[in-house]
């Protein structure tokens, strides 16, 4: 072997050393069996749950787990303690299960994921501002029957479209429970997307043509990460706890008589009671787990754009976000994690 190539070998074998000498190894695990994580079928909570479980991994020596399901059943599982963390517990829409057992002491509330989900109708920002603007006036929904005509339905010309949520979504009962609070649905019609990937496709084709639409949507979501900063949400009546609970109450839209904007939601990080107590350290970290909406819009805004997995995701984040979620853990743990990327 020559010099030069000697001199390589060695200083391969140097860097190997270096870098197993600064990799610390996790120490054992509070718990024996891997942390099992409840699958939400939304792409928010998979980009949180990969996030936590690559910190619980690689920072504290655990097994970690995803179990997929609906929503009611992996409550329950959290409940029973066969789960034992969720990372997104919606407070304004909770199963009642999920209600009954923080009542009861068989769940914890860890801590706020984030505090500033949103939900509303928005236009695109080019309809109503700067000099080619269409619609310069319309700034609230009582602005919209003036408007109709801009937002015309191909499939019923007398009326504008609204892109309501798909059927059978909660935010679609409440949106059609709206237009008829508002007095909408005679200058309006109610159009219900098939899917979620419909809507989508229905509102990203009209803003990349710069064509009108009405539409609703919420966040953190990868659309408003993504073309946020081009929409403008609609101006409601100021949210009234009162007006909103007899509104979210009534089952027939015909008898709503009047509505408010969507509640700011708080969305907590919920955990199985049992676990908790078995694993302090890890119970803690998850009360320190906390991001943003919009935090959160940008990583989803990320992984849509590179048709990337929630884990390729969450590793973007804890690469680029140290001064975020370095403040959950200890710096022993976060040189462990940053190692494992």
């Amino acid at each position: 072997m020559n010099a030069r190539r000697w001199t390589q070998v060695i200083a391969c074998a140097l860097a190997g050393c270096l870098n197993t000498a600064h990799a610390q190894p996790a120490p054992p695990c509070e718990v024996a069996k891997p942390v099992v994580f409840a699958g939400l079928d939304w792409a928010s909570n998979a980009f949180h749950t990969a996030v936590a479980q690559r910190i619980i991994r690689d920072g504290y020596g655990c097994q970690v787990d995803t179990v997929p399901g609906s929503t009611v059943a992996l409550i329950n599982g959290v409940a029973r303690g066969e789960l034992h963390v969720v990372m997104e517990v919606w407070k304004a829409n909770t199963p009642p299960s999920w209600t009954t057992a923080l009542a009861s002491g068989k769940v914890l509330e860890a801590g706020v994921n984030f505090a500033d989900a949103t939900q509303g109708w928005y236009v695109p920002r080019y309809l109503v501002e700067g000099p080619a603007a269409l619609a310069p006036g319309l700034k609230s929904v009582t602005d919209l029957p003036r408007f109709k005509a801009l937002f015309k339905d191909p499939e019923d010309p007398g009326k504008g479209r609204f892109y309501n949520c798909p059927a059978g979504w909660q935010c679609e009962l409440f949106n059609t429970k709206k237009l008829a609070a508002y007095g909408l649905d005679a200058s309006y019609s109610n159009f219900r997307p098939g899917t979620g990937a419909a809507l989508d496709a229905a509102i990203t084709a009209s803003l990349k043509r710069k064509r009108p639409i009405l539409f609703y949507y919420w966040g953190p979501s990868w659309l408003l990460g993504q073309w946020g900063k081009e929409l403008v949400m609609l101006r409601e009546p100021a949210f009234e706890a009162a007006t909103w609970q007899a509104f979210e109450q009534a089952t027939d839209p015909r008898v709503v008589k009047a509505a408010t904007a969507y509640p700011a939601v708080q969305v907590v990080v919920g955990v199985s009671k049992t676990f908790a107590d078995r694993a302090p350290n890890l119970y803690a970290f998850l009360k320190r787990y906390h991001t943003s909406a919009p935090l959160v819009s940008q990583a989803l805004a990320g992984m849509q754009a590179s048709q990337g997995t929630a884990d390729e995701a969450a590793r973007q984040f804890l690469r680029t976000h140290e001064e975020v979620w370095g403040s959950w853990v200890t710096p022993v743990v976060a040189a462990r994690v940053k190692a494992g990327l």
